[in-house]
């Protein structure tokens, strides 16, 4: 058995940052292709599903032929499934942790049933901070445009991931000292149906507008439940979405052999891919997590779900950012509330700005994110 208590990991290096400062702004070419190529009723509804958004409008096409678009269209975070730069597949460093870390979205046009979409994209930046979690840390950030076959820009998006050193963060960060001390939580009967209690109750807008007019700056959206976390609902993410590196037999030899940082060796000697911080608790801990944790996509792609059951089918998404805080580790539960900050008037639109904050069920924040709808007018 592999003796991993006495693995290094490699580090940030000055000749590894100066030869990623080398590819700021340049396109990047072919990488891994994309988990979904087109926007086909099986891949949004596996998207939606594994959210655990159930919408009619991306899920039932007899529900949607009776709304303006006339068949089922894409929820807005399903572009994430269509490329694999948005969702943090990170070039240089090798061997250095990346954790999907925030994303800052703008919407143009609808994801329509069959649409094909093509990306371009580039490395915008890379930022250094200091932090708690594992000491030095670089911020990689890409931006990526999205395009349908017929060349429109239905969406952009900056996304970021924190590199960080796996050694460092295992023995020396301080952010999760408290909550790796804590005994495993286990809950009560009582405990889960009072949260439950929040999916019973949660409401799709649907074909009812929602018009600007009826809405007030102050007011609270309803609160959203995501949770309690498991492995199964990470996998059931990554059904829809794809994964960066999860790649099964030959693929997976292939991948590792063209990419010879990428395999991390498991307990038994077999490189697997980095990306089983998700499911492995063994690993996760290896890197200096509190244990097995959501993806960060799916957490941003959980506050668009909120601000899409609150706007209903009038509306549209024209804007989304998320800038995670903290792990959502297995067992976490999250609680998504939002706040209306503003109504406004630009270019014609009637616009609403969202100020949205996740909360884990010891309050300790989880994801800050902001969103601007646009709604229907009744002038």
């Amino acid at each position: 058995m592999l003796n991993t208590a006495q693995r290094s990991f490699p580090k940030i290096t000055e000749n590894g940052l100066d030869e990623l400062r080398k590819r700021i702004g340049v396109k990047i070419g072919v990488t891994a292709e994309p988990w979904c190529y087109e926007a086909t009723r099986d891949n949004i509804r596996h998207y939606a599903h594994g959210i655990g958004d159930d919408n009619p409008l991306w899920c039932v096409p007899e529900y949607a032929a009776k709304t303006k678009y006339g068949d089922v269209i894409a929820l807005p975070s399903f572009l994430f499934a269509t490329s694999r730069i948005v969702s943090g597949y990170v070039g240089g460093l090798p061997g250095v942790h990346a954790m999907w870390s925030g994303a800052d979205w703008t919407w143009h046009k609808v994801v329509r049933r069959n649409d094909v979409i093509s990306t371009e994209a580039w490395l915008k930046d890379i930022v250094e901070h200091q932090t708690r979690f594992a000491g030095r840390a670089v911020q990689q950030i890409y931006h990526v445009n999205f395009f349908n076959q017929q060349g429109d820009l239905l969406a952009e998006a900056d996304s970021w991931c924190f590199r960080t050193e796996r050694d460092h963060a295992r023995e020396e960060g301080t952010k999760y000292k408290d909550v790796k001390a804590r005994a495993p939580r286990r809950y009560s009967q009582q405990e889960l149906d009072k949260a439950y209690k929040l999916y019973a109750e949660e409401k799709i807008r649907g074909a009812t507008p929602r018009y600007w007019q009826d809405v007030t700056e102050g007011e609270a959206l309803p609160t959203m439940l995501k949770g309690p976390m498991t492995v199964t609902g990470f996998i059931a993410y990554a059904q829809g979405w794809g994964g960066l590196y999860i790649r099964a037999n030959k693929l997976a030899w292939k991948l590792q052999d063209a990419h010879p940082g990428l395999g991390i060796a498991n307990r038994f000697g077999i490189p697997d891919c980095p990306e089983r911080v998700h499911w492995e608790e063994e690993f996760a801990l290896e890197v200096g997590a509190p244990g097995a944790y959501d993806y960060g996509p799916e957490r941003c792609s959980w506050l668009t779900h909120h601000l899409t059951n609150w706007m209903g089918d009038e509306g549209f998404l024209r804007r989304a950012t998320s800038k995670i805080r903290r792990h959502n580790p297995e067992g976490d539960i999250l609680f998504i509330n939002g706040t209306v900050k503003r109504k406004y008037v630009e270019d014609g639109r009637h616009l609403v700005e969202i100020e949205q904050v996740a909360r884990n069920q010891d309050d300790e924040l989880s994801i800050l994110g902001t969103g601007v709808v646009e709604l229907p007018s009744r002038s």
